[in-house]
């Protein structure tokens, strides 16, 4: 075998740039004319909230390791001003054409279906009557006129601010004046006009066309809409972390006011004014963004949501696992074998029905769970309230550095503490990430007395019945004494001064994941080498890490297959010559977002399966409190295997990286038929569901 340097930064894809090409994708799926109009508008409002996050967190990070003068290249062997260089490159043409096609595609489509966003200028006179009574009683209330001169220097805008800049003309002075009036995020974007057709105006237009009431004495000369994003990424010092919930709140606000890192503007704005602004945010010419029409695209999310079903995807129904209809409750469903959920296939109820009867069942002691991200109203939230009611001991791990859910989380964790619930807030310095659901119950045995059983559930995906309906996960329920016994050692470490190391069946951040990880890996090539069977089939969210993706350089070198399911970032290099040949990455992006975690090891035939929260990046490895747990049952492993093939084998929504970076759609064979392997799960619950 030649020798290579598996260090050469071209074995490698920038991090940056990868993310990118998710963005990509996913703008891919707004542009399908195959996709229902509503859906293509959800991906169009989703790629514009994805790099709003992408500017403000990484493109943030590049500016500021910029300001900083640092000069370490990343692993891939760019310096950060050519990552910020290569970034814009990427960014500008993407923002491009994710507005034409909101303009000149989606837009005009919706219009022929009767969803129409109309001009003021041809608004009906009972229809002005409604904007005049909208615009009196509700908008002009809001707003606030912001004036720009000697006295009143302009306005710091929070983040993500839509504003419009107003050249005014003093008719008393003669004067020309300025003035900016920011467009309320506390208001509807689109107003709906009477009627049974689904006619809205935008509320930008509203503020135009109605503008000069806030300027007595002035002509408005002209509008110029414009939008600022701020760094608004979070950092606690570890002189700050003594009261963690305070340090958040004063962070989150800090977040609003953080330096200008993009600004954005219609086309129409004169250039010496986008000059003045770009002057005035200190920013460089490459961060201003000139778009055709709208800004804040992601509030199109609204008109989304409209209730049109002949314009959105079927709907569909979830079910509940087979082993809950088998059994007489969930406790025996679970004492007669493990079993897996597959959300959004699964009702999120398969795992809240655990909670809900933990919660009244007086033989229940006590009830411990992680919370990441639970969104409002949470039914969660309200069944650990109900239970520390009800006298059970419950803890709650919050962990509140959930980024954009810090705000939320604060709210229901205040909520659950008033509650009587014990809520822990973890670690300053590392983020609980991990999906752990405990109940430990005192059961009555045959032959008299009893014993403490633990129920568990573990799983990839938040306890959020809301993303559980969008998004893609695997968990399971088991009542296995060793992992029972390790989730327990697990909450010891999130709230107390554990310093557990080793544990039984778990691999757990950032203890021994990556060690266990990275011996897994070299086994597969050691079964290799021996030649027994091997083989590595992986399904996860990012693939970042340089140490892992050296180990997979390894390994194929050595002769393992190697299949790897990567929705987003992927900063391997796959079907490199002597390095990476046996290596193949797809990506699927469709109508669910695809979020669990799965590796299968072939391990010399014994199948090792291995399900977590946990991507394979270094923050995850490193950083936070991660676990990833063995599913053992064959029944379960086989389960697991159908969905790995089924994604493997899209030919729709299935894209596969090739050496050069670009993503191509998975071609067919001749006379091989379309395969949506969403879609085909669907098909297949329901048709579960009508046979049971």
């Amino acid at each position: 075998m030649s020798a290579f340097d598996l260090f050469d930064p071209e074995l490698y894809f920038n991090r940056e740039l990868a993310w990118l090409s998710f963005n990509e994708r996913v703008l891919d799926e707004a542009l399908d004319r195959d996709n229902p109009l509503l859906e293509r508008l959800k991906f169009l409002a989703i790629v514009g909230s994805n790099l709003d996050e992408f500017m403000m967190i990484r493109y943030a990070g590049l500016k500021e390791q910029q300001a900083a003068g640092i000069e370490k290249r990343s692993f891939d062997g760019m310096t950060v001003e050519e990552q910020l260089a290569a970034v814009r490159k990427r960014v500008h043409p993407m923002v491009l054409l994710h507005r034409q096609a909101l303009r000149d595609e989606v837009l005009p489509s919706l219009e022929r279906q009767g969803v129409r966003i109309v001009p003021i200028s041809e608004l009906s006179a009972g229809e002005h009557e409604v904007v005049d009574r909208f615009f009196d009683h509700e908008l002009f209330p809001v707003l606030t006129p912001l004036a720009v001169d000697a006295s009143h220097p302009f306005p710091r805008l929070p983040n993500l601010s839509f504003s419009l800049l107003l050249q005014l003309f003093d008719e008393l002075s003669g004067e020309e004046r300025t003035a900016v009036v920011q467009v309320p995020s506390v208001l509807p974007r689109f107003v709906r006009l009477p009627g049974p057709d689904q006619r809205f105006v935008i509320l930008e237009d509203v503020i135009r066309a109605k503008v000069s009431a806030l300027f007595p004495g002035h002509v408005v000369r002209s509008v110029h809409g414009f939008r600022v994003t701020r760094n608004a990424d979070i950092e606690i010092a570890e002189d700050e972390a003594d009261d963690l919930l305070h340090v958040i709140e004063d962070e989150v606000r800090r977040r609003r006011w953080g330096d200008a890192v993009r600004l954005e503007v219609i086309a129409d704005m004169p250039s010496q004014w986008r000059e003045h602004l770009r002057h005035t945010l200190l920013l460089e010419p490459g961060d201003v963004y000139e778009v055709p029409n709208h800004l804040n695209v992601s509030d199109f999310m609204e008109l989304a949501q409209l209730d049109r079903p002949d314009l959105r995807d079927p709907p569909f129904v979830s079910r509940l696992p087979t082993e809950y209809r088998q059994a007489g409750g969930v406790y025996e469903a679970i004492r007669r074998q493990d079993v897996l959920v597959h959300h959004p296939f699964h009702a999120f109820d398969a795992v809240l029905q655990l909670l809900e009867e933990a919660v009244d069942d007086p033989d229940v002691l006590a009830i411990k769970q992680t919370l990441y991200r639970v969104g409002s109203r949470s039914p969660v939230v309200a069944a650990l309230a109900r239970a520390a009611g009800n006298g059970k001991l419950v803890t709650a791990l919050v962990e509140l550095k959930a980024r954009f859910d810090e705000e939320n989380n604060i709210v229901w964790a205040r909520e659950l503490e008033a509650a009587g619930v014990h809520v822990v807030y973890g670690f300053a310095r590392l983020k609980t990430h991990c999906k752990a659901l405990l109940v430990v119950r005192r059961e009555r045995e045959p032959g008299g007395g009893s014993v403490i059983r633990r129920y568990v559930h573990l799983g990839t995906g938040n306890y959020n019945p809301a993303t559980a309906a969008l998004y893609t996960d695997f968990g399971m329920l088991t009542c296995d004494e060793e992992i029972g016994a390790d989730v327990s050692d697990m909450f010891n470490l999130l709230t107390g001064f554990s310093t557990q190391s080793s544990w039984r069946k778990l691999w757990v951040a950032p203890k021994t994941l990556r060690e266990e990880l990275l011996s897994a890996i070299e086994r597969e090539a050691e079964h290799a080498r021996a030649g027994r069977p091997a083989a590595i089939f992986a399904k996860m969210n990012s693939l970042v890490d340089p140490e892992v993706i050296r180990a997979l350089y390894s390994a194929s070198r050595a002769g393992v297959p190697i299949q790897l399911i990567i929705r987003g970032i992927c900063c391997l290099r796959p079907a490199v010559p002597g390095v990476s040949e046996t290596i193949r990455v797809r990506s699927v992006v469709g109508r669910f977002l695809e979020h669990s975690r799965v590796t299968w090891f072939r391990d010399g035939g014994r199948d090792t399966m291995m399900v977590g929260s946990a991507d394979w990046m270094q923050r995850n490895l490193d950083a936070r409190v991660e676990a990833v747990f063995p599913v053992e049952d064959p029944r379960l492993q086989r389960k697991l295997r159908q969905v790995l093939d089924l994604q493997w084998r899209d030919t729709v929504k299935g894209r596969e990286l090739h050496s050069d970076g670009v993503y191509r759609r998975v071609p067919r064979k001749r006379g091989q038929r379309k395969l949506n392997s969403q879609q085909r799960l669907l098909e297949l619950s329901a048709k579960r569901m009508a046979q049971s």
